[in-house]
């Protein structure tokens, strides 16, 4: 199965993209993806409770690096079911992070809130493409 989900492509700063990506989780709640494919694991916003179905509490030394310097403490869960277009992702697993920070950024530049953003691990599983031109993201089950 194919499924085809369009990318907004916005510019946070001159000559700076970012592609995202929209969802709807179970609850009715959309959340926008931010597609980071120099992410190796995908990060979920640990302030959105209500789309988590479970946290793994033994993953809470874990650290996520990230471009800064000093690396993250997060937390792995696994998400209540999410769909991507017609593409249902049951039980998609995440490293749990305070995102304020970036959705300030997102705010001030874009007037918008990103649930998380689609890291390798997401990205290898369901064998995605990235067509700039007709601006989609191609994911395969």
């Amino acid at each position: 199965m194919r499924t085809k989900i369009p990318i907004r492509i916005i510019e946070l700063e001159n000559g700076n993209y970012h592609l995202l990506v929209s969802s709807s989780f179970c609850n009715g709640t959309i959340g926008i993806w931010v597609i980071d494919t120099g992410a190796s694991k995908s990060v979920f916003d640990q302030n959105l409770q209500d789309c988590i179905a479970e946290v793994d509490e033994h993953t809470e030394d874990l650290h996520s690096a990230g471009i800064g310097a000093e690396p993250m403490k997060s937390r792995l869960c696994t998400l209540k079911e999410i769909h991507f277009g017609k593409m249902k992702v049951p039980g998609m697993s995440a490293a749990l992070l305070d995102l304020n920070h970036i959705n300030e950024l997102y705010e001030n530049a874009a007037d918008l809130q990103i649930c998380g953003l689609l890291g390798g691990d997401f990205l290898m599983n369901y064998r995605a493409v990235i067509d700039y031109k007709r601006k989609l993201l191609i994911l395969r089950k």
